[in-house]
């Protein structure tokens, strides 16, 4: 979930793609490219390649006219049960439940649930709490009340208790136990792993930049990226290969990228070329400085980091 940093972070972003796409057809119209280059800055990009596949399919199959149904919904890819009830909810003035973070929180502390929510046997209970207490009529406004209260008064950390509505019917309010409700995550090590990004550049006019596009399905996945190694070595043949001569390569300091379930911790190495023969590739191609693509956060601030660098 993210943090109210983060949502600040994030907002300017998502403003920009609604703007660009303000409807299911203006969506569905779109190439990926289109949609993945507007959803650049606001990262987990298979939210948007998730978006861009539904709006097709509601173009295609429901003629345009978002689903009504719980099942039509969650065969939509990217929406799940709790997305489906706000929709229905919010959207069609549906009886429908919904269990996001927010929500989860609120009934963990209203019924006191010992262990963290997302458990199986926790989420169960949840799933099951939150239909019996949705109202059958304004569901919907139901529905925006609890994500409020989440969002501003049961927060996870110093919840404003004396505000909330449900203060006195709130079991872990009256055992005085919100600090502890809901339980943590049990902690997990996540992994580092190491890799190296070839930015290589032109020594032309046009201060171009070689980079790759990532295939359709996995990590960055439709994106473009500068070439990616698990090693220097890897680097180098690569290199070798394609008749690049690094031996002025430039190491820049180490980065490090977070992603869910694991760190990249990056290396980046600068290398100039003037013959661009034997570099294209067929997922390849050379930007030039006036040019954007949808790349990730690392490889946009890169880009913007070495285009301030005199040329050679």
């Amino acid at each position: 979930m993210l943090q109210q940093t983060q949502v600040n972070t994030v907002i300017p972003y998502f403003f920009r793609f609604m703007q660009s796409f303000p409807t299911l057809a203006a969506l569905s119209a779109a190439s990926q490219e289109q949609v993945l280059q507007h959803w650049s800055g606001l990262g987990y990009y298979a939210r948007a390649r998730n978006l861009h596949r539904s709006a097709r399919l509601i173009a295609d199959q429901h003629a345009g006219d978002m689903p009504a149904t719980l099942e039509q919904l969650t065969a939509l890819p990217g929406i799940g049960r709790s997305t489906a009830g706000a929709i229905l909810s919010l959207g069609h003035g549906k009886c429908a439940a919904i269990l996001d973070g927010n929500v989860k929180r609120i009934l963990s502390r209203y019924v006191n649930m010992e262990g963290w929510p997302g458990t199986a046997a926790n989420q169960r209970r949840l799933w099951a709490i939150s239909e019996c207490l949705t109202p059958e009529q304004r569901a919907g406004d139901y529905n925006q009340a609890l994500m409020d209260i989440g969002a501003t008064v049961c927060t996870r950390t110093h919840p404003d208790c004396n505000a909330c509505p449900l203060l006195s019917a709130c079991a872990a309010h009256q055992l005085q136990c919100t600090d502890r409700v809901p339980a943590s995550k049990p902690g997990r090590n996540i992994p580092a792993r190491k890799n190296w990004m070839l930015i290589l550049r032109s020594r032309g006019d046009d201060n171009a930049c070689y980079l790759e596009k990532r295939p359709g399905a996995g990590l960055w996945g439709g994106l473009w990226v500068f070439p990616c190694f698990d090693s220097e070595a890897d680097m180098h043949s690569w290199c070798s290969q394609r008749r690049i001569d690094i031996s002025q390569l430039e190491l820049m300091p180490e980065q490090r990228h977070t992603f869910t379930h694991f760190h990249m911790d990056y290396t980046p190495a600068i290398a100039w070329t003037s013959s661009l023969d034997g570099v294209q590739e067929t997922s390849g191609r050379w930007l030039k400085a006036d040019e954007a693509l949808a790349t990730p956060a690392p490889v946009s601030r890169l880009l913007t980091e070495i285009t301030r660098r005199p040329h050679r």
